[in-house]
């Protein structure tokens, strides 16, 4: 009874199977019956070879070389290691002996074939060995539904046009990323001034432009992962793009730090910049910096832009973390007009802005595509 009642649900052009229930022309199938896994073998030279032919391992491409393996475009699915991916080549390729490629046992088309093996998880396979690997057997056993070719054309095109929107905007940010970053360097400096300004920039120790309120950490046996007392900055694990967020509270309260306070790590990695979003207790891994008389965004983008430099302070030295001296002692080349420190932080915050609404385009369409593959991958929706 159950059964006929279930079929009696099915919409029409649609049929129960044992995957469920899928649309009539389509085929419940095990990618055994689909395609065989090839091994890649081993190649050397493969690093330092200018070929036309890229060179795939577990963890996608990884050189190129003269020599070919697999002769079509194609899948390469890895085969050792904790992480093994699903990856696409474009053109012939070469693979070594860390991945396998797809080779079909019957006409399909490979970019579908990709798309819908990216809706497994072949990291839980483990054939048992001390190395995780991708089993032959349980991969032929992975369930699939196979639409007819011309689907599969329709499905393959659908999503690579929106993985080309994601290239796109990849690209896009990582342009938007370089032009921030010039202009940091121009008006950062005072090489480039905005119109309307002039004057000298003045060399100052951070200790003169801002207080600094170095951390202490509380008691760990008073720390708390329920929202109790104040929440705990103690390190880069708690500043999420460029933000401080809640991690850990704590009821023992040490330093203090306010929002809106800039937030810098002092222990390795030393230098790096956030904002407190809420007033917190600070850690012994961080301090927090707040300006006497500059402007506070332009402080922030000034410190964002001068990372680097303890950067090179660390790789110069032994040093891991450093101390309220050093900190103190920190050189700065600074605007002494308000107005123009306003004005630099106002076209800087402007571009992190555009980036940040790009980087939120990207991460909806990321969303889009994942809704489109459940969708197409299916049968659910159909193109044709």
């Amino acid at each position: 009874m159950a059964i006929m009642a279930r079929e009696a649900e099915i919409k029409p052009g649609y049929k129960l199977t044992e995957l469920g229930v899928i649309p009539e022309e389509w085929e419940a199938s095990s990618w055994g019956k689909l395609a065989t896994l090839e091994y890649g073998k081993s190649l050397r030279g493969y690093e330092n070879t200018h070929g036309f032919y890229p060179v795939y391992g577990t963890n996608g491409p990884i050189g190129t070389h003269t020599k070919m393996l697999c002769t079509h475009p194609g899948v390469i699915v890895g085969r050792k290691g904790a992480y093994r991916g699903i990856h696409f080549s474009k053109v012939p390729f070469y693979v070594i002996d860390t991945a396998y490629y797809l080779e079909p046992r019957e006409d399909i088309d490979l970019k579908w074939a990709y798309y819908e093996l990216l809706t497994h998880n072949i990291n839980q396979i483990d054939s048992g060995s001390a190395i995780p690997s991708t089993s032959r057997e349980t991969f032929y056993n992975f369930s699939v539904v196979i639409p007819p070719l011309l689907e599969q054309h329709a499905i393959a095109t659908a999503l690579s046009n929106i993985d080309a929107l994601i290239t796109s905007l990849d690209k896009l940010i990582a342009k938007k990323r370089d032009i921030k970053q010039a202009t940091m360097q121009q008006l950062l400096t005072g090489k480039t001034r905005l119109p309307g300004f002039s004057g000298e920039w003045q060399e100052k120790k951070l200790r003169e432009i801002a207080y600094i309120n170095m951390g202490q950490s509380p008691d760990s046996r008073n720390y708390n992962i329920k929202g109790v007392g104040m929440p705990l900055i103690q390190g880069n694990a708690d500043i999420e793009n460029r933000k401080s967020i809640s991690r850990v509270w704590t009821t023992q309260i040490t330093k203090i730090c306010n929002e809106g306070d800039l937030i810098m790590t002092v222990r390795a990695p030393v230098g790096s910049i956030g904002i407190a979003t809420k007033d917190s207790c600070l850690g012994r891994g961080v301090c927090s910096l707040k300006p006497i008389r500059d402007d506070n965004r332009f402080l922030f983008h000034l410190m964002v832009f001068l990372e680097e430099k303890w950067r090179i302070l660390e790789q110069g030295s032994t040093f891991t973390s450093a101390n309220s001296s050093q900190i103190a002692e920190f050189p700065l080349l600074i605007a002494n007009s308000i107005k123009e420190q306003q004005a630099i932080a106002t076209v800087l915050s402007d571009m992190d802005a555009e980036i940040t609404a790009l980087e939120h385009k990207r991460e909806k369409t990321h969303m889009l595509k994942q809704g489109m593959m459940q969708e197409l991958l299916t049968g659910k929706t159909r193109l044709i």
